[in-house]
């Protein structure tokens, strides 16, 4: 997770436009992101503003569908609970995963 929210930091300091998407698995990282005392939690808050959202469907099968809400971060559900990274390619959007 410190590897995709760098590389986000590095896009978003470049001036491109780049968005973060927690998905799978990664969905269990937010509750423990926006904890103050992480390690990382400072590194999430450096990007925040380019948080798209978190799967709802993923945050659910996980059990942490609560978390990411206490979190701020927004459930994403385009296409059937999970979200469309279809229309970002149609958007013109690169997509990496991490």
């Amino acid at each position: 997770m410190a590897n995709a929210l760098t590389s986000a930091r590095e896009f978003k300091e470049a001036g491109d436009e780049v968005l973060v998407i927690f998905d799978g698995a990664g969905v269990k990282w937010v509750a423990e992101l926006a904890d103050e005392g992480h390690k990382y939690h400072g590194l999430l808050e450096e990007v925040r503003d380019v948080v798209a959202g978190a799967c709802v469907y993923c945050s659910r099968a996980y059990g942490v569908k609560d978390q990411v809400e206490a979190a701020d971060i927004p459930l994403l559900d385009d296409f059937r609970g999970h979200p469309s990274l279809r229309s970002l390619v149609a958007d013109g959007h690169q997509i990496i995963t991490f």
